[in-house]
């Protein structure tokens, strides 16, 4: 699969002349054309939602314009709480999934009225005592030892630190029951970043199989399934992206004959897709300021692994497009390196690409999401600016690259960081 970049050299000139680089830009009708297939590749069930991942890609115009789509929002943690709120979230448009969850966390979702979504069996007596217990509650499953597909590994949930045991569930909806809770949901989250199409059908067979028996089993009322995310992109050309439709369609076949067949068709699906939904529409564009010629060939660009982390701490692959060169061949060798005094501070490692000259702008590809989420203050580097490129090609701030008064605003204790 062929990456090319959704921004021209002129368009990356015309947006550098008022915004230096380096800065994230999103492709908003790709965006917006992502979430439409996603709502009709999943048409068949009457109650689908996306919960879209806030941590993934947390700037208001991005949640704005899914929210159009009829996406709501995940949430872990307070501040993601009150930028759901601020965006106009409300209610069941917000999917609380926390762990290790303070008290004040508890008590504004419960405000907000949004569904709660436990990780753990004790944060139901904690629950209870801090915010009291509503009358519709989600549970984070974790069936422990390894989830295959066709005997292959995707991921190891015994060795995950979210949900709770079988054993666990099992008895957390006995206990809410006697607690006065009616309706539920389930939540289980086992492989990340899975690019083919057997995921999301494996995982929903499981789940689905867990509410037709414990509804038998229990009398609960399961009003949902949330299948998470785990949905992943093709970072690398040669892979294949997942199909939407197709995963859609194992997900039916599995929900009908599971559920619809013994009578549990008006259960709803949700989605909480982060990387599928904005992984791709993101790009890093930075440019080429230094060349190292030691042991290997060095390109020093303004970015840094405070900008894009993935690389860094994952030895993840993005992959690069040097703009106004996407037709040359990639017939020289460069680590892509930013200015951090880490010497993992690298985008690209032995990498072949086009030859670069000074003042290249480089198009780091699939930073959509986890991309400027994940920045960061390290060295005192400053986090950059985010921009929409907009439909009709014009562009538009969504978000300040961040100033030195930024950075020393919580040393305001100290008379001379007052401004």
């Amino acid at each position: 699969m062929e990456k090319k970049p959704f921004l021209t050299l002129e368009k990356a000139k015309e947006i550098a002349e008022i915004y230096p680089t380096p800065w994230h830009i999103y492709d908003e009708k790709a965006i917006a054309d992502n979430a439409i297939a996603l709502n009709k590749a999943f048409g068949w069930n009457k109650g689908f939602k996306e919960y879209f991942a806030v941590k993934a890609t947390p700037n208001p115009t991005i949640l704005k314009l899914l929210k159009k789509h009829g996406c709501g929002v995940d949430c872990s943690s307070y501040t993601e709480l009150m930028l759901a709120e601020k965006c106009g979230f409300r209610g069941e448009e917000i999917m609380f999934s926390s762990n290790e969850t303070p008290e004040n966390e508890f008590v504004y979702a419960r405000k907000l009225g949004a569904i709660i979504n436990l990780d753990d069996f004790t944060h139901i007596e904690f629950l209870e005592k801090c915010a009291g217990l509503p009358d519709k509650i989600c549970l984070r499953y974790n069936p422990g030892g390894d989830f295959k597909i066709n005997n292959a590994v995707m991921g190891s949930p015994a060795e995950a630190k979210y949900g709770l045991t079988p054993a666990q569930f099992r008895e957390a909806i006995k206990i809410l029951m006697k607690k006065g809770v009616k309706r539920f949901g389930i939540h289980s989250f086992l492989a990340s970043n899975t690019t083919g199409n057997a995921y999301y059908p494996e995982l929903a067979r499981i789940l689905f199989g867990l509410v037709a028996d414990l509804s038998e089993e229990t009398g609960a009322v399961f009003d949902f399934v949330n299948l998470s995310g785990g949905i992943g992109i093709a970072y690398r050309p040669d892979q294949e992206n997942p199909e939407i439709e197709e995963i859609a369609k194992g997900v039916e076949r599995a929900y009908n004959e599971v559920l619809a067949a013994k009578g549990y068709a008006h259960i709803k699906i949700f989605t909480e897709l982060g990387r599928y939904m904005l992984a791709p529409y993101g790009a890093l564009v930075t440019k080429a300021v230094h060349f190292k010629h030691t042991f290997r060939e060095y390109v020093g660009v303004d970015a840094c692994a405070a900008n894009l982390m993935r690389p860094a701490i994952y030895g993840a692959y993005h992959h690069i497009s040097v703009l106004g060169k996407e037709e040359k061949k990639s017939d020289y060798v460069y680590d892509v390196v930013g200015s951090l005094c880490e010497n993992n501070d690298k985008f690209a490692v032995n990498r072949a690409l086009p030859q670069i000259e000074i003042g290249d702008y480089l198009f780091i590809h699939d930073t959509g999401a986890h991309g400027f989420a994940m920045g960061y203050n390290y060295n005192g580097k400053l986090r950059s600016a985010e921009i929409l490129l907009k439909s009709d090609g014009s562009f538009e701030l969504i978000r300040r690259a961040e100033t030195p008064e930024d950075y020393f605003a919580t040393l305001d204790i100290y008379e001379e960081f007052r401004s």
